[in-house]
Formats: structure tokens, C-alpha cells, sequence
């Protein structure tokens, strides 16, 4: 790789880097905090903290399709903008519902940047980019753990500062990120201008008609839905379940840890793997071992087990979505990545945001073993239809 190269790959990955540091500090832990101090119940906490994904589910397939015919770097100029503008948002908030507006905008710039990012990499790194896609995804999961901790060091810090200044200051060191994200995403060259053509809503209708008429696209897009929808389940009930068999709360935090490293160390291992091999075994065979790992924690009490499990499950969700991305990109067709980088998000993030809801009408109802099975269930089901569909795609 020339150093050109080497250079373009490291300012994506700090940009991915800063980006999702500075929507993950604007959340967590500070955003049901700030809301509280404002008066919110934990109603409109919720409705605050759901309503972010939505933004990904309605943007990210038409700002890929926009990708396509605009350019790329357009589209991620819309998004350094939103990164510098919406932590400031934040800052003149008076009213707990308030905050769902900003929420959304804010959401709106990731919902632009994973896609068009995915693509830029997919078209610049023809015969390494399941390594260089792992690369940058690592580099966003780095970015989301440090920024709970940076952000709970910021609130524990200013804690004796009167009024609302304590939450204001994690939404500053947001602007601060937000602010290098659009200083660096400007200095970014345009690779491939966009095919150009004017965006009628007949070209969205045939970009999304394209993707869904692709049994291999609209089965990839389905792994990926349930990928993170068991991942939504998982982050949020398995706190719930621990600490209801008497686990530690910084075990917890630990086991989650580890899930999380597991998956940022070896993206970029595992990407290698999908560029040389057929990833479509590898995204199979990680879908398996999340499904199945989750659906074991009901079953083990012991710390040993759990952290194990975190491990298994992370390194699942590290093989099968690594190889996603680079199979979309294989046989999306050139003038489509941008449109199909944006389908995969959309419909993922779909899966994100039922994934919590759904296990949690079937926690209530029958448990937690059944709610953590239901991972094991899709997982075996969406695995054998990505398997069928991808057969037959081979044999026609």
C-alpha cells in the first residue's frame, strides 16, 4: 500500500474516530442525566434516547443513493457540518422535549457518514477493503468506549459547579471533536465524482428496487438486521440479567469490555481473512456463534462463563459484519455502492432499534432464557435463508 494510501486510510479512521466519540459523549452517560435535570420523566428519557436510530433508518439509504450521483465528499461535508452544529444544540436546550430534535439532526450525521465512508473505502481499496473496512470500524469502536468514560470523568469533574454546567461541559468536548471531524472531512480529496444527473424520486425508487431485486443484497441486508438486533437486546438486558443473579455492577462493566475489544481488535484480522477467502462462510459462520453465545448466558451464573461468552459473541459480531460490508461491496454493482452502503445501514439499523423492544415483550412475558433464545432462533433462521438465497444466486 503506497503511502498515499496509508495516509487516506489513517484520516478516515480518525475522523470515524472523533465522529462517533462525539455522538457516543453526547449520550452516554450524560444525555439521561441532562434530560432528568430538566424535568423529564422516564417516558420522554426513552423517547429521547430512541429516537436517534430513526435518523439512520430514514437517511442513510437516500444519502447513499445521493453519494452516488452527487459525489461523496459533498455528502460528508453535510456531515462535518451537522457534527459542528448539533453538540452547540444541545447547549440551549430549556425544555426536556427539546432534546428529540437535536437528537435526530444529531443522529443525521452518522447516518450520512457510515454509508458514504463504507463506500469510499469499498471503491479506493478494491483488493483490500475488508481489511481496511475493519481498520475504520475498529477505529469507531475505539471512539465509542472512550467517550462514556471521558464524558463521566467531565460530569464527576465539574460536579460541584453550579446549574447545568457539569452537562454542558460534555457537550463542549463534543463540539471540540466535532469541530476536527469537519476540519479534516474539508482537507479530504474527492476521488470519484459523482455520476451526476438529476435526483428525481424515481432514481431513489430504482436504486432501493436494484438492491431488493439482489437476492445475495437483500439477504446480506437481512444478517445484518439481525446481527444488531441481537446486539440490541444483548446491551440492554444484559445488565438487567446480571445484576438479578447478583453480579457486580463493575463486572459488568468489564464484561462488556471485553465484547467490545474483542470485536475492535480483531476487525481488521478478520477483514484480511474476507479479502483472500469467500466471506460468505465467514459471515454464516458469525452469525452462528452470536446467535448461540447469546442464547447460553441465561444458562451460566459464573463470571468465568459470562466472560467468556462476551468474548465468543463479540468475536461473532467481528466476523460476520466486517465480511457484510465486503460482500455488499463485491457485488453491488460500481455505480450503486453508495446506495447499497446505504440500504445495509438503514435496514441494520432497523434491527438496532426493534431488537430492545421486541425481547423486552418477550422477557416480560416468558423470561429471560426466552428472550436471550430468541437470538439463537433468528440466527439459525436468517443464516439458512442467507444460505439458500446465496446458493441460488450462484447457480443462476
Amino acid at each position: 500500500m503506497s503511502l498515499t494510501d496509508r495516509s487516506y486510510i489513517i484520516q478516515l479512521s480518525i475522523i470515524g474516530f472523533l465522529a462517533i466519540f462525539s455522538t457516543t459523549i453526547s449520550k452516554n452517560p450524560v444525555l439521561p442525566l441532562y434530560a432528568a435535570s430538566l424535568g423529564a420523566n422516564d417516558t420522554i428519557i426513552g423517547l429521547i434516547s430512541a429516537i436517534s436510530p430513526f435518523a439512520g433508518i430514514l437517511f442513510s439509504f437516500p444519502v447513499g443513493v445521493m453519494s452516488d450521483h452527487l459525489g461523496r465528499r459533498r455528502m460528508l461535508s453535510i456531515s462535518g457540518v451537522v457534527f459542528l452544529m448539533a453538540p452547540l444544540l444541545y447547549l440551549f436546550v430549556t425544555d426536556p422535549l427539546m432534546l428529540i430534535p437535536v437528537r435526530f439532526f444529531h443522529g443525521m450525521a452518522t447516518a450520512i457518514l457510515g454509508p458514504v465512508i463504507s463506500a469510499i473505502i469499498a471503491e479506493r481499496f478494491a483488493s483490500t477493503k475488508g481489511e481496511r473496512i475493519g481498520q475504520y470500524s475498529s477505529a469507531t469502536l475505539y471512539g465509542r468506549t472512550m467517550a462514556p468514560i471521558a464524558g463521566g470523568l467531565l460530569i464527576s469533574f465539574f460536579a460541584i459547579t453550579p446549574g447545568l454546567f457539569r452537562y454542558q461541559s460534555v457537550y463542549l468536548a463534543a463540539f471540540v471533536a466535532g469541530l476536527i471531524v469537519c476540519f479534516m472531512i474539508f482537507r479530504i480529496p474527492e476521488d470519484r465524482k459523482g455520476i451526476g444527473g438529476s435526483l428525481t424520486p424515481g432514481i431513489f425508487i430504482k436504486s432501493l428496487q436494484v438492491f431488493w431485486a439482489d437476492c445475495r443484497l437483500r439477504s446480506t441486508a437481512y444478517v445484518d438486521m439481525t446481527t444488531y438486533f441481537i446486539f440490541g437486546a444483548f446491551e440492554t438486558f444484559l445488565p438487567l440479567y446480571l445484576v438479578s443473579i447478583g453480579i457486580e455492577v463493575y463486572l459488568i462493566g468489564i464484561i462488556f469490555a471485553i465484547q467490545v475489544l474483542s470485536i475492535a481488535l480483531t476487525k481488521p484480522f478478520f477483514g484480511k481473512i474476507a479479502d483472500v477467502k469467500n466471506p460468505v462462510y465467514q459471515i454464516m459462520a458469525g452469525l452462528m456463534l452470536l446467535g448461540l453465545s447469546v442464547f447460553m448466558i441465561p444458562f451460566c451464573s459464573d463470571i468465568m462463563f459470562l466472560l467468556i461468552l462476551s468474548l465468543l459473541s463479540g468475536l461473532g459480531m467481528s466476523l460476520s459484519t466486517v465480511a457484510t460490508t465486503k460482500y455488499i461491496a463485491d457485488i453491488a454493482k460500481r455505480e450503486e455502492i453508495g446506495a447499497s452502503m446505504g440500504a445495509l445501514s438503514s435496514i441494520m439499523d432497523v434491527g438496532h432499534s426493534s431488537g430492545p423492544f421486541v425481547t423486552g415483550i418477550i422477557i416480560t412475558a416468558s423470561g429471560y432464557a426466552a428472550g436471550f433464545g430468541m437470538a439463537l432462533i433468528l440466527a439459525v433462521i436468517t443464516t439458512l435463508y442467507f444460505g439458500i438465497m446465496t446458493i441460488r444466486s450462484t447457480k443462476t
